[in-house]
C-alpha cells in the first residue's frame, strides 16, 4: 500500500498543483502580515474617503488619509490577496504560511496526486476559505430566511462582561461569527435573522515551516510532505466549536432562532454519528455542508454547498462528542486493568 500524507490543497487561494515550481517557491519565500492594514485602518479610511466627497479635511484628517493611502499600496505592493475574503474592499491574507487548506496525497511517478473517494476531499484550514463569492452564506439565507442574498454582518456581539479581572462590565466576551438578515420590502422595526457559525479544522503535526523551506531547497518541485500532519478533528470540534453552540444555541432557541453552522464535509464526517429530525422546524442546528471542487482548469476550486443537515443541539453534541461512554462495570474493569499494572510496575 502506497503512504498517503497530508500537504498542501491550496495556497494563497491557489490550486496546490496547478502552481508552477516558480511560484511554488515565490509563495514559499513570502512573509505574511508586515504590511497588512488592520480593521480598524481600512475602516478609517473608508470613513475619511466619504468624508472628503461631502467636505474639505481638516489638516490632520487629510494628512491621516495620506498616510493611509500610502500604507495600502504598500500593502497591495508586498501582501498576498485572499481571494475569498467578501467583507473587505482590500481583503489580504493574514494567516501565517497563508496554507488555505490541505489534502491528502500519494506519490505518483515524480510527483503526487490527490488520493482518490471522500479521504482525498479538501480540509479548510482558514476561516475565511467559506466566504468564497457568499455561496454558502447566501444558501443559509435562502433556507432560513426565504431571502437567498441577505445582508451580512461579520462579529455581532453575543456575551457581554458582568465585570471581572480582565473585562469590564458591558464589555464583549462572546461574537457570533456572522448574522444574515433578511432584505425587507418595507421598512419596519422588526428584522427576520440567522446566527451563523463557520468553523475550519486545526492540524497536529510539526510547522508547515518544515514543507516551505524543502520547497525552497528542492527549486518548487511537486513532493510528499516531508512530515505527517493529520486534521485535529478533536481539539477543532470538541475544543472549539462544542462550546461555541453549547453557550450560544441556548439562547438563540428562547429566542426562537436556529444556529446555521458552515464546515466542510469531512468536518462533520469525522464527527460521531449524529441523529437527525426531518424538518428544520424542529432543528436548532441546521449543518451546511461544502465541499471545494475542481472546474477542471487552473482557476481556484469553488465551494458548493453539497449537504445540510438538521439536529438538535443534544444529538450535535453527542456527534461531537464522537463517541459513546461505556457501562459503569467497563470503566471500573478499566480501572482496575490500570491499578494492577501499576501495582506490578512497582
Amino acid at each position: 500500500m502506497r503512504e498517503e500524507r497530508f500537504h498542501i490543497a491550496e495556497w494563497y487561494g491557489q490550486p496546490f498543483l496547478s502552481l508552477t515550481d516558480e511560484q511554488r517557491v515565490e509563495l514559499a519565500n513570502h512573509q505574511v502580515g508586515g504590511a497588512a492594514m488592520s480593521k480598524d485602518e481600512l475602516a478609517r479610511m473608508a470613513e475619511l474617503n466619504l468624508l472628503s466627497n461631502q467636505r474639505r479635511l481638516r489638516s490632520a484628517e487629510a494628512k491621516r488619509l495620506e498616510q493611509l493611502h500610502e500604507k495600502l499600496l504598500r500593502q497591495k505592493a508586498l501582501e498576498r490577496p485572499c481571494p475569498f475574503k467578501i467583507s473587505s474592499a482590500h481583503p489580504t491574507c493574514t494567516k501565517p504560511g497563508g496554507v488555505c487548506s490541505i489534502r491528502l496525497y500519494q506519490q505518483e511517478g515524480d510527483g503526487i496526486a490527490p488520493v482518490a473517494g471522500n479521504k482525498g476531499r479538501i480540509r479548510a484550514l482558514c476561516p475565511a476559505r467559506f466566504h468564497q463569492n457568499g455561496v454558502a452564506f447566501d444558501r443559509v439565507g435562502e433556507l432560513l430566511l426565504e431571502d437567498s442574498e441577505p445582508k451580512r454582518i461579520g462579529e455581532v456581539g453575543f456575551l457581554k462582561s458582568t465585570g471581572n479581572l480582565d473585562s469590564a462590565p458591558g464589555e464583549d466576551v462572546g461574537r457570533i461569527d456572522m448574522i444574515l438578515v433578511k432584505n425587507e420590502e418595507e421598512d419596519t422595526s422588526a428584522i427576520e435573522w440567522v446566527a451563523v457559525e463557520v468553523q475550519a479544522v486545526y492540524f497536529s503535526g510539526k510547522n508547515m515551516q518544515i514543507e516551505f523551506d524543502h520547497i525552497k531547497r528542492t527549486d518548487g518541485k511537486l513532493s510528499m510532505a516531508r512530515e505527517k500532519r493529520r486534521p485535529d478533528y478533536r481539539s477543532s470540534g470538541v475544543k472549539r466549536l462544542m462550546p461555541q453552540l453549547l453557550t450560544k444555541v441556548p439562547t438563540l432557541r428562547r429566542w426562537g432562532k436556529k444556529m446555521a453552522v458552515v464546515v466542510d464535509a469531512p468536518f462533520f464526517q469525522s464527527m460521531g454519528r449524529m441523529d437527525t429530525v426531518s424538518d428544520v422546524s424542529n432543528a436548532d442546528i441546521v449543518w451546511f455542508l461544502v465541499d471545494f471542487l475542481d472546474n477542471g482548469d487552473d482557476a481556484l476550486f469553488h465551494l458548493a454547498v453539497v449537504e445540510e443537515v438538521y439536529t438538535t443541539l443534544d444529538a450535535a453534541t453527542l456527534g461531537l462528542t464522537g463517541g459513546l461512554p461505556v457501562t459503569k462495570s467497563e470503566f471500573e474493569q478499566r480501572i482496575k486493568s490500570k491499578s494492577n499494572l501499576k501495582h506490578i510496575a512497582r
